[in-house]
């Protein structure tokens, strides 16, 4: 049985990608990840903000009393030989890199032109086998109009593009209010794959306390639904590859991802929930899976259910939307 894929450009043993976590920002994690079968890792997301806010902490250390007392610097290492800014994390990539076979992504959150620029150039040079822009923007402004948001993320594309030659894929909000002719652009402006999608982090209401309350909820089965819409629909519609992500507790949820027509299928709330060791548990109900249905290969799959097998699809869709509206009163014996 053959569960190899694509990503990018990128050969993968197998569709199973652990995504973005702390599980992923440690070398022994990585290689137990690869142990468990993990077609490809990526790391967590390098945040600007976070950079520059440790080398001003760093600048302001070295400066206090430097005035009255100059010899202080002496008692601080060299700026170059202590690791400040993105220098850890690069540090992780090319260790990453050195400790496992499997493909090693980087993933970039960045605020600035030359934030998005100089990092995305780091972490290439650092050996990433691709990199995956984590453009977290939510416009909460409601002058800002819909055409200047996409073009913020076009532009950050462009950019990065211009300067590394690395994959690139793009991690979406599903918030466009033309999410096909999106992805189409994201496409021509030079992604290599598209990652449906990041998940909003909303805050709760504490009705004892009255506040807001932060707080990271994992993701459930029942998110799958949005981003199977979708990967049905652009799956040959877009010339680039296709990653699946939030909701993917069992390999089920995989399984239906692919038949939608994902390239991979991204996990991190499941591993998280249920510890390194899950990873081998999806490839493996994958493969039970694929062998129980007489499939020879993980390409036999991907897209059997997708827009283009259907003969209509517009009007299927309409046509399945009125059925379920219909039907649902008398199934649920609401009228008895």
């Amino acid at each position: 049985m053959n569960l190899a894929t694509r990503y990018m450009g990128l050969s993968l043993k197998n569709p199973l990608i652990a995504s973005a976590s702390p599980l992923t920002g440690e070398i022994g994690a990585i290689r137990r990840l690869e142990d468990a079968e993990a077609g490809a890792v990526v790391l967590p997301s390098i945040f600007e903000e976070q950079i520059r806010a440790e080398q001003e902490r760093w600048e302001r250390l070295t400066a206090a009393g430097t005035e009255s007392f100059p010899e202080a610097l002496t008692y601080f290492p060299d700026p170059g030989s202590y690791r400040v800014g993105p220098d850890r994390y690069l540090e992780l990539i090319r260790e990453a890199v050195e400790a496992v076979d499997i493909p090693v992504l980087g993933s970039l959150n960045g605020v600035t032109s030359e934030g998005w620029i100089s990092y995305a150039k780091g972490i290439e040079e650092a050996g990433a086998d691709g990199l995956e822009l984590n453009i977290y923007f939510f416009p909460t402004d409601i002058a800002e109009e819909g055409w200047a948001v996409e073009e913020r993320y076009l532009q950050i594309l462009r950019a990065v593009r211009a300067e590394v030659s690395i994959p690139l894929a793009v991690k979406l909000l599903p918030a466009f209010s033309s999410l096909g002719n999106m992805a189409r652009r994201l496409r021509e402006a030079g992604a290599q794959a598209l990652v449906l999608f990041n998940r909003f982090y909303q805050p709760e209401i504490d009705l004892a306390e009255l506040r807001l309350v932060d707080d990271l909820a994992l993701s459930h089965r029942s998110e799958t639904r949005l981003p199977l819409f979708w990967i049905r629909l652009l799956r040959s519609r877009i010339d680039c590859s296709l990653a699946a992500s939030s909701g993917v507790e069992s390999a089920r949820e995989a399984i239906q991802y692919l038949l939608a027509g994902a390239d991979v299928v991204m996990t991190t709330s499941a591993l998280l929930r249920e510890g390194i060791p899950h990873m081998k548990r999806l490839v493996g109900g994958l493969r039970d899976w694929m062998d129980q249905h007489a499939f020879a290969s993980v390409d036999a799959i991907r897209g059997l259910l997708s827009r283009e097998h259907l003969a209509k699809p517009e009007p299927a869709a309409r046509a399945r939307y009125i059925d379920i509206l219909q039907r649902y009163p008398a199934e649920q014996g609401l009228w008895d």
